[in-house]
């Protein structure tokens, strides 16, 4: 199992490295439209009739997201400011969040209502994990069926975390290709390449949900093997 989640470790770092690559790739790509990725952002709220989001710029590489709380698109300074399919494909599929929390769409509102508790999960696993690295007297204080359940709880409120976002952000490319397309915002080739961007993009999420299904999975047998 180890092996296992040390392979997805490198796959993660690989997908990873991809997703940086396309989109260098097609940051090297100008849109025939000229228009600019706070443009597109700001074209395509108008589109789907949302007038209370703002667009705005964001420190960062690939820091890129839909705040709901604020009702922001925050676009990283490259893909606010730039005039290519990369900042294109990015600004239309953070739009795509804006367009589901206007439209309720329930697996954003499910994934919104979790955040509190993966944060509370994240930070409880990091204790767990320092006490159990400090010494034997947490072992002796808490039987390890009582930890194992603990972690179980925990990382399987961050695994549901992580496969609610595959709907999300799936969903929110799918809008914002059909967007691009429909609106003429993106000619046929650049309609591609823009998906084909979205689609490195989605691939760290799918990455992210299996390694977070797999280490649930180490911790519940290690449970099962605790009562042999």
């Amino acid at each position: 199992m180890i092996i296992i989640l040390l392979a997805f470790m490198a796959i993660g770092f690989i997908v990873q490295m991809r997703l940086k690559s396309k989109f260098k790739k097609y940051s090297e790509v100008g849109l025939a439209n000229g228009l600019s990725g706070r443009e597109i952002a700001e074209k395509m709220l108008a589109d789907n009739n949302i007038h209370d989001v703002r667009v705005i710029s964001t420190p960062g590489q690939l820091t890129d997201h839909y705040n709901p709380a604020n009702k922001t698109v925050n676009l990283s300074e490259a893909v606010y400011e730039q005039r290519n399919i990369a900042a294109a494909a990015v600004a239309a599929h953070e739009c795509g969040h804006a367009v589901q929390h206007a439209t309720a769409y329930s697996w954003l509102q499910f994934r919104s209502a979790m955040v509190p508790i993966v944060s509370f999960s994240s930070k409880a696993m990091g204790i767990v994990f320092l006490l159990m690295i400090l010494g034997s007297a947490f072992v002796h204080l808490f039987p390890l069926d009582t930890v194992l359940w603990t972690m179980i709880f925990l990382q399987g409120a961050i695994t549901l975390f992580t496969v609610v976002t595959l709907p999300v952000e799936y969903d929110a490319s799918n809008r914002a290709l059909v967007w691009l397309e429909t609106t003429g915002t993106a000619t046929p080739s650049e309609h591609a390449q823009a998906k084909d961007a979205l689609n490195a993009a989605a691939n760290t999420y799918l990455v992210a949900a299996l390694a977070s299904i797999t280490q649930l999975a180490y911790y519940v047998m290690l449970l099962m093997g605790s009562r042999d």
